[in-house]
């Protein structure tokens, strides 16, 4: 939680002072400004033009009809400053996120104080695929003693990599709407972007090794290796259950076992920088690259991932899945020079000494100017 309400320290929160109020008045923090609206200049104009009619015509009525208007403006800066205190927001968002698609951010919102409501709130929020941001307001009530309300930005990130989610300002318009008083806040979160996914075209693959018996890997099914233990649902079957583990645990448990796999495809991602000339038809790479390994996890058909000199790395379920889809989020191209002293570095370790796979080995390659094809043991199987 962030904000005037946040919890600071052990627990403690901020307090109001009367110290701690001259002092935020006369030198406010950075970030914090208070300037006039449009009614608020014209409130100030008006003040001033009754206020030399007053000094002019030395009439009681005009002091006190100009001392009333500078009581609005004063009263005004004062409820704008106290609609603030006991406020705490945070920022929630929900991955993952795909290039290309809407997400959803959600700023919550919490009001501590004992006894104030607070009123007429406007948050303004910048992101790295719009950086010109939007404007969120409250337009409801937020009751004292932990009153709560939820603010949602739909935005949909351009490109894969790392999307920065900022809340720039909070300001406020109450009560009268004369000033627009707001603070700074260095709230921020940052967000994996995935590779946009994309359409492609499979081709027939003659070569295609099928391994006789059927090979074990480790994801869910009813094969004969115990992979895991999980707790019963509904619609279990009875014959998974463990007996043993659930008297001990004290609630049923089920077992799980691994599937059975026919075909098994090592994926091979290369980003070199003499080969990927083109940034466009780099970024397609990459969400080739996603998609293909999405569509053969589902399929069962995904056995392990690799990224230039890496180690192959064994996808046995969603997770790994997704550490490489992280990986390609940020993945940039390298020069093959960069690629030899990496292979140099590594020397006899897992990335170097680790074989790659004769059969099933899927590669990819600039297709013409603009497209990217898969290969799999030098055959092509699909183009995007």
């Amino acid at each position: 939680w962030h904000g005037p309400g946040a919890p600071r320290g052990r627990g403690r929160r901020w307090r109001l002072s009367w110290r701690t109020l001259l002092w935020a008045l006369v030198f406010p923090r950075r970030g914090e400004r208070t300037l006039p609206t449009l009614s608020g200049v014209i409130l100030i104009s008006l003040s001033l033009g009754i206020g030399t009619a007053a000094y002019n015509a030395a009439n009681n009525i005009l002091f006190i009809t100009l001392s009333l208007l500078l009581a609005c403006l004063i009263l005004s800066g004062f409820l704008s400053w106290f609609n603030f205190l006991g406020i705490a927001w945070r920022l929630q968002v929900t991955p993952p996120w795909r290039a290309g698609q809407s997400a959803t951010v959600t700023l919550e919102l919490r009001n501590r104080k004992r006894l104030l409501p607070t009123y007429g709130l406007w948050f303004e929020l910048h992101s790295t695929s719009e950086p010109k941001g939007t404007t969120l307001a409250l337009r409801e009530r937020l009751d004292p003693l932990e009153g709560s309300a939820q603010l949602e930005w739909v935005l949909r990130p351009a490109r894969r990599g790392v999307e920065r989610i900022e809340l720039v300002h909070v300001g406020s318009l109450f009560p009268f709407g004369f000033l627009r008083k707001k603070i700074g806040s260095n709230l921020a979160c940052d967000v994996i972007v995935w590779p946009a996914p994309v359409a492609y075209q499979k081709f027939g693959v003659a070569g295609l090794s099928r391994p006789h018996g059927g090979e074990s890997v480790a994801r869910l099914g009813q094969g004969g290796d115990l992979l895991a233990l999980r707790k019963y649902t509904a619609g279990d079957s009875h014959r998974l259950i463990h007996w043993k583990a659930s008297a001990r645990l004290g609630q049923l448990m089920v077992r799980q076992y691994s599937a059975e796999s026919q075909e098994g495809y090592s994926l091979w991602l290369e980003a070199v920088a003499d080969v990927w000339i083109r940034p466009e038809q780099f970024e397609l790479l990459c969400s080739f690259a996603v998609t293909l390994a999405e569509d053969l996890f589902k399929a069962g058909r995904l056995g392990t991932v690799a990224i230039n000199a890496e180690a192959p790395h064994p996808v046995r379920r969603l997770r790994d899945l997704e550490a490489f889809f992280d990986r390609v989020a940020a993945l940039q191209p390298v020069l093959i020079a960069q690629l030899s002293s990496l292979n140099s570095h590594l020397g006899g370790g897992a990335a170097a000494s680790a074989p790659r796979p004769r059969r099933n080995l899927l590669t990819f390659a600039p297709d013409g100017a603009r497209g990217v094809a898969a290969y799999v043991d030098g055959q092509k199987a699909a183009t995007a």
